[in-house]
């Protein structure tokens, strides 16, 4: 099996995992090229970069033999309606729930504890002492809108706080409430995380009606893709105060120079790095690789993507 490797310097690491499977024949190609040469075109996997994954997508015309897309990312949307139907779109699902879940859980201590405010005290050499209202995590109740790796890493996590957590998926199982009960559970828990895939039923999830039905004070935290929430619907609940929110994603994206939303009160963005720590690209080719050596076999890799998501 001829697997497509880009010669970037964050993926040499998936040069080194995929030495230790037998059956494979790694090619290296330049993600920016627009051109393939002779050799490169017999791969029968392709694998984005780790970085900027989306640029490859046009070399997919050029690979007659291609039998799967293996990505780096959990999510899907960059390339699922850009990959054939007869190609598997295979994700590294599950690679970064823990870098993903440290980071949501970062966002709302930071939020609940006033870091920005206290920061910007400090720019100032401000001893602001009780000039900011901290709030403790304590207590609060978490509705993680999305059951699957990332989103249970966080559930579990939430205890050591003394929180307790919701989980919501689209059918309902052991532990885990089903998309339908979304419009009660809203008015019922402190913080909102999103960790849902980007699909037809979650692009703009989050309107109007679902930030309306959210408390008073309560934080809505974005580790999933920017296009579930519609920006001017919370643009208007931040300006107003009501409503607080921590973003890792945004659509825009990237949020461009005097965009609305970097001014709005109440609101953390990080710029797409939930995931980012070091060792990062080591776990999604560990996941990548195990897909890999599931194809090797003549089995479907658990990570294949049933569900595309239209341009």
């Amino acid at each position: 099996m001829r697997v497509l490797l880009s010669h970037e310097q964050d993926d040499q690491v998936g040069a080194q995992l995929l030495a230790d499977l037998d059956g494979v024949q790694v090619l290296r190609y330049d993600p920016a090229a627009s051109h393939l040469d002779a050799e490169q075109r017999t791969a029968h996997v392709l694998i984005p970069p780790y970085r900027g994954s989306h640029r490859p997508r046009s070399l997919l015309e050029q690979l007659p033999d291609l039998r799967a897309v293996q990505l780096l990312t959990a999510g899907a949307d960059e390339w699922a309606p850009y990959v054939p139907a007869d190609v598997l779109l295979v994700t590294a699902r599950g690679a970064v729930a823990g870098p993903v879940s440290e980071w949501v859980l970062s966002a709302v201590l930071t939020l609940y504890r006033q870091w920005p405010a206290l920061i910007r005290y400090q720019d100032t050499e401000t001893w602001a002492h009780r000039r900011v209202d901290a709030d403790t995590l304590a207590g609060k109740r978490i509705l993680i809108v999305g059951a699957g790796a990332i989103g249970t890493a966080v559930a579990r996590r939430l205890p050591a706080f003394d929180a307790t957590a919701t989980l919501l998926a689209r059918t309902a199982r052991a532990g885990v409430h089903a998309t339908t009960e979304l419009p009660t559970l809203l008015a019922h828990h402190d913080v909102v995380v999103l960790t849902v895939p980007l699909t037809v039923e979650t692009a703009g999830l989050v309107d109007d009606a679902f930030l309306a039905a959210m408390p008073d004070g309560a934080v809505l935290v974005n580790a999933a893709r920017g296009r579930i929430v519609h920006t001017d619907a919370l643009a208007v609940e931040l300006r107003h105060g009501r409503l607080r929110a921590a973003l890792d994603v945004t659509d825009p994206e990237p949020l461009p120079t005097g965009h609305p939303l970097w001014n709005c009160p109440g609101v953390i963005i990080s710029p797409h790095m939930a995931r980012t720590v070091p060792g990062t690209p080591r776990l999604c080719y560990a996941v990548a690789v195990e897909q890999i050596r599931q194809l090797l076999v003549g089995r479907l890799p658990p990570n294949v993507v049933t569900r595309r998501v239209p341009p």
